[in-house]
């Protein structure tokens, strides 16, 4: 049977660390518990189940934090967890189990990660799979009989683990706060963060966050160096802030820009939202329909589903009243 490190960072998690922790503490070998500032009881909750608690300055770096934890673990496994994550009991069981079968050629083992939706700050899909387990050191070794190399992928299990995500709250603002910190410090985000920061604002954000993100995004649009995807889901932001803005100009620039290429529902979604509210339905059913019908989502799924074609029905009543 492998051994597991439970390492997490925390942050006045006192309303629900002891829920997380009953429900795979006794599944874990150890357990270390990273405290990035906490002014409540979570640190004395922690320390019903483990004496392994360190405190660690925040730098507005979740990476940093991870990594420090990671740093502290000792057994042949790393296991990842958040104080709003719940194992239940037909998945402990399973946990159990995969504990006795893991085999140790397994650098990483992915789990379901349950329940998305509620609070969701970046998802789409309510159950996806997520890496949760981590072998702890590494082995390098060489493949192929001839033209060798070393295997640089990890060799992953996808178990049928579902782990519950019971967050409180949305945690956008927190995250919005880390990408402008980073934007404003000349920190260029990776293609991945782009991505994330994107899918966000189209997923959570508000319109003051739509507003503030516009300049950024405006910038990476025009950038030679990032790729077509970043381009597109650039595009994407700066036209939902023209188009709050009323700037016609700026929302027609950006919406040809993405329309050389494959079309994205969000584009669509976002002319069909202009012209529904200057009352040109006519023109507005068109782009609905050719988000939901036509063109897939790049951000947000709803701008290729339940959303246009809520709508495309709204159109469609208000032509049907002025005949």
């Amino acid at each position: 049977m492998v051994t597991i490190s439970c390492c997490m960072i925390v942050k006045n998690e006192e309303r629900i660390l002891a829920r997380c922790l009953d429900s795979i503490a006794d599944l874990m070998d150890e357990i270390i518990i990273v405290d990035t500032g906490s002014r409540d009881a979570t640190k004395r909750i922690a320390a019903r189940y483990t004496d392994q608690i360190y405190d660690f300055a925040w730098v507005d770096d979740f990476s940093a934090a991870r990594n420090f934890a990671f740093s502290k673990a000792t057994k042949e496994y790393i296991y990842s967890a958040d104080a709003d994550e719940v194992v239940n009991g037909e998945n402990r069981e399973r946990f159990r189990q995969l504990k006795e079968i893991l085999l140790p050629e397994i650098e990483m083992v992915q789990m379901k990660y349950g329940n998305q939706l509620a609070h969701g700050t970046a998802y789409n899909f309510d159950e996806e799979y997520r890496p949760k387990l981590f072998k702890r050191l590494r082995e390098f070794v060489w493949i192929e009989p001839v033209h060798e190399m070393v295997r640089l992928d990890p060799v992953i299990y996808d178990s049928d683990i579902v782990i519950d995500h019971r967050p409180e709250s949305n945690h956008a603002g927190r995250d919005f706060a880390v990408f402008t910190k980073q934007i404003r410090g000349g920190v260029r985000l990776s293609k991945r963060l782009h991505h994330m920061y994107a899918m966000e604002l189209y997923i959570s954000g508000k319109d003051k966050d739509f507003l503030e993100a516009e300049e950024f995004f405006a910038g990476t649009a025009l950038d030679p160096e990032r790729s077509l995807d970043e381009v597109k889901e650039a595009v994407c932001i700066v036209c939902r802030a023209a188009r709050l803005r009323d700037d016609s100009h700026t929302l027609l620039k950006m919406s040809l820009k993405d329309l050389l290429s494959e079309g994205s529902a969000e584009m669509c979604w976002e002319l069909g939202e202009y012209f529904f509210g200057k009352g040109d339905y006519e023109e507005a059913a068109m782009w609905y329909y050719n988000a939901a019908h036509e063109t897939q989502s790049i951000l947000n799924i709803h701008t290729s589903t339940d959303w246009p074609e809520k709508r495309l029905a709204e159109c469609n009543r208000s032509m049907a009243e002025k005949r």
